[in-house]
């Protein structure tokens, strides 16, 4: 073949491929309204998929929540009043409704709509169960309920007058998912609630997220913030926080990644910060997430198979859609974008608003598309955001929305489905079905009917050996849900099961044997004949259920799962979380088995930490008696952790004097005192000696940075002491020392910005360059970190060890993250010395000496 031969083959072959994905139709600069025909044509879609139009106005209108139920109808929250103009006149106006959409015909496209409740001020959560909806409207969150079969609301029952109480639509409780343990779950709430036996029961929880929640095959809870696109579970809820005497660090809202990059496919010049340099790039565009929201997981079998498991997260402000692939290491979830450079979904339309996804029960994924210019809420509207909206009219019209459907290319099967006139074989068979979807609903509609009945069919089920592990973890979760758990059969099961579905009936027992002392005994027998436990994923879950056993047993396992694990941060909080009130025997009990015999990072960490929540839980003999260890162990290297722990809590005003002795331990007559020595000293009082925090070698901070320090150290301890020791001199090959750096004790953007972004390359600390392989080459980012945490570990490192710097508060890490959106790379050591010089002297300009 000759040179024009082979050109006009690979012309054939471009065009053929623009044929089959087209471009999606340019951006306008006045960006008008469209009709759902026109904004279609707006799209870019993954290769292979196809957008679809499910539902458009006046079908429906201003949707910012969509949910299946159990017949394959559509429910939609319309928050009508949410910014349909540029003062949000219709905010406090009851003209939000939750609608019913159907697909009568069975062509994939809503045409009959039921209006379930109306005349609603601001909806924002929906929560379905049997005969009507958890619907959070007005600063409360309300019970539902049709009771005649017309599908429209007849019973409004107040539930929970606290749900959503804070009233700013972008930082109140929202969402709901039904979780596998049968606990509806919020984002942005510390409040969870389960239907038991016709009764609805209010429960508190740990705090997760900012608009929209979901959950994994596992029933990990995944969320995110606008600032840090995905967050999720590493653990049950309310299993690690169980310790009143310890504060957790990991587990609970992990965040997936710490990318942040996103790419538009056109300008993005009306959000809140476009004024910001580095919040949009020489073209208009967005540079990385200022609104994520809403993360869906793909748990269903329509898409190719390389989606399964991934999800999804909508960026409203962008315009598009980010698809995140979900990798598994050991027990932790680590998200990658696929394609960087090119988004799973975007759109030229500025008024395309991605604010809600969910999945169908035909495996597509759903997009619930605001359609309106205004998705910032008047409350932090800047009047850059205010002029931009005005100057392209995007604060007209409103009252429109769109649903999208995402299916594979042709795509056209619609099948309509009734779960609920399945009989009781045939809904439990659907435990095991492939999708999430069926598996979820079928769980709900049998724990539901609340028969008696079903318990043998379902432990049948659970035997059978055809049956898949998800399949069966479903079918322990509906037993639970029926309180009709046995724990005989659990244990049998326990012995026939896979690490996976082992986890669960740990779960689930843990409630049985916190009851009954036999249960417990059997137990903890199950847990050390497979001790030492060798799945990491299953090693943890019984160190949170080693919470429910009896000594001596609860102890051994404990350590076997610390001399194993022990080195990760998540194995030491779960260790923790089992050991409220008794944190002094189990150290006691490590000494007297020589696990503190030979030194490691980890174990020093955790005796601390021990130490620590010893303090922490008030008893006063045990606390002298920890002056007792650290006086025995002079010269060991226990010693030190355990003063550390006494030297932080005595550095808090609030602790001053907090203990009473009868006279003088011998430890504080030293003649060589230390500043240690000096924190710990007041903790205690005597006959004689009452502390006087302003006389003694301790900070020089106020009480309100007292207490950032002393949350910084654990903090610390979690996230920096594996690169940088726990004494802040740094680990070969991995971090620099801290102790007396420059950069810990200088600039305090400068430093933030470091916690914020990273930092690659050699750096120079105390005049010594340190570069790979002496260190790693690149510190990692702690961006999805929130601001208090990042101040509180800031406001430590720079008042230890003999530094000596002013406390780093939330706010100003927060304004550093602010000013500083866009940057989405570490920073060089000359680079961000740069940065800072360049602040320095804008501010000079800006604010110039009289």
């Amino acid at each position: 073949m000759n040179r024009l031969s082979w050109k006009v083959f690979f012309c054939s072959i471009s065009i053929l491929a623009a044929c089959k994905e087209p471009k999606p139709m340019p951006e306008t600069p006045d960006s008008p309204a469209r009709a759902a025909e026109e904004e279609i044509l707006t799209f870019q879609i993954d290769p292979g998929l196809e957008v679809q139009l499910v539902a458009s106005e006046p079908l429906v209108e201003s949707p910012v929540i969509i949910q299946f139920d159990e017949r394959g109808r559509l429910w939609v929250v319309e928050m009508r009043g949410y910014m349909n103009d540029i003062d949000g006149s219709e905010e406090d106006q009851p003209v939000g409704s939750v609608a019913i959409l159907e697909d009568t015909d069975g062509d994939g496209k809503m045409d009959h709509r039921i209006v379930y409740l109306d005349s609603l001020i601001m909806p924002r959560a929906l929560g379905l169960f049997e005969n009507g909806a958890l619907v959070a409207e007005n600063n409360a969150l309300w019970v539902t309920e049709d009771l005649d079969g017309d599908w429209i609301a007849d019973r409004k029952t107040l539930l929970d007058s606290t749900y959503a109480a804070n009233g700013i639509p972008e930082h109140s409780d929202n969402g709901f998912v039904r979780n596998l343990d049968n606990w509806y779950y919020s984002a942005k709430s510390r409040l969870r609630y389960r239907l038991q036996k016709g009764e609805w029961i209010r429960d508190s929880t740990e705090f997760r997220g900012q608009w929209g929640i979901t959950q994994d095959d596992q029933g990990r809870l995944i969320y995110n913030y606008n600032w840090s696109q995905l967050h999720g579970d590493l653990v049950p809820p309310n299993t690690f926080n169980r310790n009143k005497n310890h504060q957790t660090n990991t587990g609970i809202d992990h965040g997936l990644t710490i990318d942040r990059r996103v790419y538009p496919i056109r300008s993005n010049l009306a959000v809140n910060r476009g004024y910001i340099p580095g919040t949009l790039d020489s073209t208009g565009r967005l540079l990385e997430f200022t609104s994520a929201s809403a993360p869906t997981v793909y748990r269903a079998s329509l898409l190719p198979q390389e989606y399964h498991g991934n999800m999804f997260v909508m960026e409203n402000a962008g315009n598009l859609v980010k698809r995140n692939v979900i990798r598994e290491e050991g027990v932790t979830l680590i998200a990658e974008d696929p394609n960087p450079g090119r988004e799973f979904m975007a759109s030229t339309d500025e008024r395309f608003r991605p604010v809600y996804g969910t999945l169908g029960p035909d495996g597509g994924l759903y997009i619930a598309d605001m359609y309106q210019g205004i998705v910032q809420h008047g409350s932090y509207m800047t009047e850059y955001l205010r002029e931009q909206t005005l100057l392209r009219n995007l604060d007209q019209p409103g009252h429109m929305g769109r649903i999208w459907r995402i299916v594979p290319k042709g795509h056209s099967q619609y099948q309509k489905i009734n779960l609920p006139d399945l009989s009781d074989q045939d809904l439990i068979s659907t435990l095991d079905h492939n999708d999430g979807w069926y598996r979820d609903m079928a769980q709900r509609l049998l724990v539901e009917r609340g028969e008696s009945r079903l318990v043998t069919l379902i432990e049948e089920f659970i035997d059978e050996k055809s049956k898949t592990d998800l399949g069966r973890i479903h079918a322990l979760w509906t037993l639970e849900g029926l309180g009709a758990v046995d724990p005989d059969f659990l244990l049998q099961s326990f012995d026939n099961s896979s690490n996976e579905v082992q986890r669960h009936i740990l779960r689930i027992l843990e409630k049985a044997a916190e009851k009954d002392e036999i249960v417990a005994r059997e137990l903890g027998k199950s847990l050390i004949e497979i001790s030492p436990v060798q799945d990491e994923g299953l090693a943890l879950q019984a160190a949170l259920t080693a919470s429910v056993l009896q000594n001596p047993v609860k102890f051994d396992l404990l350590k076997s799962i610390l001399e194993d694990f022990g080195s990760e941060a998540l194995f030491r909080d779960a260790v923790m979380s089992s050991l409220e009130g008794d944190e002094f025997e189990f150290l006691s009990f490590l000494d007297k088995e020589n696990f503190l015999e030979v030194q490691t990072e980890a174990k020093a960490i955790f005796l601390e930490t021990l130490a620590l929540a010893v303090v922490q839980g008030s008893d006063p003999d045990e606390t002298s008696s920890l002056l007792n260890f650290i006086a025995s162990k002079s010269t060991h290297w226990s010693s030190e952790a355990v003063l550390s722990a006494l030297a932080i809590q005595g550095s808090k005003a609030e602790n001053q004097g907090k203990f009473w002795l009868d006279q003088e331990p011998e430890l504080f007559q030293l003649t060589v005192q230390n500043q240690q020595l000096s924190r710990a000293k007041n903790l205690f009082r005597w006959e004689g000696f009452s502390p006087d925090m302003e006389s003694n070698d301790v900070l020089t901070l106020d009480a309100q940075s007292q207490a950032l320090f002393a949350d910084g150290r654990q903090k610390y301890l979690t996230s920096c002491a594996g690169c940088h020791a726990s004494n802040g001199g740094g680990v070969n090959r991995m971090g620099p020392p801290l102790v007396g750096s420059e950069w810990v004790t200088g600039d305090e953007r400068r430093l933030a910005l470091i916690l914020l972004h990273g930092i690659e390359g050699p750096i120079s600390v105390n005049g010594k360059e340190y570069d790979a392989p002496e260190i790693l080459p690149v510190m990692p980012s702690h961006s999805t970190m929130d601001d208090g945490s990042i101040a509180a570990i800031l406001t430590y490192i720079r008042n230890e060890w003999g530094n000596q710097a002013g406390p780093i508060s939330p706010r100003l890490v927060g304004g550093t993250r602010h000013t500083s959106q866009g940057r989405v790379y570490p920073w060089s050591a000359d680079e961000l010395n740069a940065h800072i010089a360049k602040l320095n002297q804008e501010e000079i300009k800006s604010n110039p000496k009289p």
